[in-house]
């Protein structure tokens, strides 16, 4: 009897010891109605509140980016420090360098945890039981705002693109509804923008550019992960998803703006796309060699919002496919 107590009494402790170890016990809809609130940020950030596990905005958020406070836009981690603890909650081994983080102790649970948070809002907590030995940073979601890599520059957090080790690529081969979606569904693709680029005009419109007097050619700008995928491989798709021995045009769609063309950033990128255009050629996939031109980047405008994913909002519709070779 006495064993079968003391099995119970061990198994209670070990149960109490993961839920203390956790973000908070969740009784979220009850505290938030007991203190008269329906605004979840502010319970969390300024009542020092807790969110419930699996059922907030970042516990299973996986694209490349940044968490800023959701109170003052303060970055404060990055998706590569983040990883899946079995929370329920986003978790994250360490805050962005130089981040205004802030620790102190909390006993509001019976049991000594230590509290993280900005000057303007409560976060979670941090343990020490993450992985490899490292810190387990437990966020609330109604803490953060989630900002994509590819919107840093648009959202003014530019200078944090260095934190991750992707590169960029512009292509142009006709109607850029049909390239983007092509690039944007391959693996290691971080993000696909419809763009104009290789022109003289700034800031050029869809009308402008139609017009074929600008020079720029519709091209879509991708973001990549080298570690997933090499730009001589991303090459093998653009060569694959047109015909690139067309001159200034894809089958009915005409004009310089639908050239094709590859725009490399450097030297290796140059060379790469060279090696590739006569690898293509050899293949002799087509009767006739390729035009592409491959040109140095210039400055690439994106295109108007109801031109990106297009394909997406349109569903059924389709002007480019994937050959074989």
């Amino acid at each position: 009897m006495k064993r079968i107590f003391y099995n119970i009494l061990i198994t209670f402790l070990l149960l109490f010891s993961i839920i203390l170890t956790a973000c908070n016990i969740d009784k979220t809809g009850e505290t938030m109605k007991k203190n008269n609130t329906t605004n979840l940020t502010e319970y969390v950030t300024k009542e020092c509140g807790t969110e419930p596990p699996y059922k907030n905005a970042y516990w299973n958020e996986h694209r490349p980016g940044i968490y800023v406070d959701v109170n003052t836009g303060e970055p404060l981690f990055t998706s590569i420090d983040k990883f899946d603890s079995g929370t329920g909650w986003p978790s994250f081994t360490k805050p962005i360098e130089n981040a205004s983080i802030h620790t102190k102790p909390d006993m509001s649970l019976g049991t000594l945890r230590t509290e993280v948070s900005t000057n303007a809002s409560h976060l979670g907590h941090v343990f020490d039981d993450g992985p490899n030995g490292k810190e387990r940073y437990c966020i609330n979601s109604a803490s953060l705002k989630f900002i994509p890599y590819e919107d840093f520059e648009k959202q003014g957090y530019g200078n944090f693109t260095s934190l991750f080790n992707f590169e960029k690529a512009t292509f142009a081969g006709g109607c850029f509804w049909g390239v983007e979606k092509l690039l944007q569904d391959i693996p290691g693709v971080i993000s696909a923008t419809s763009g104009y680029t290789g022109g003289t005009t700034k800031n050029p419109t869809y009308e402008q550019v139609s017009s074929g007097k600008t020079g720029h050619a519709e091209s879509v700008e991708v973001i990549f992960d080298p570690k997933v995928i090499s730009y001589k491989e991303l090459l093998d798709y653009f060569w694959r998803l047109h015909d690139p021995t067309q001159e200034n045009r894809q089958g009915p769609d005409f004009g310089t703006q639908y050239r094709s063309a590859i725009f490399y950033y450097n030297e290796k990128q140059r060379a790469i796309a060279e090696k590739s255009k006569k690898e293509f050629d050899a293949k002799k996939v087509f009767s006739k060699p390729a035009v592409t031109q491959i040109v140095l980047a210039t400055e690439f405008y994106p295109a108007e919002d109801y031109h990106q994913d297009y394909f997406d909002k349109h569903p059924g519709l389709t002007c480019h496919t994937i050959r074989d070779k």
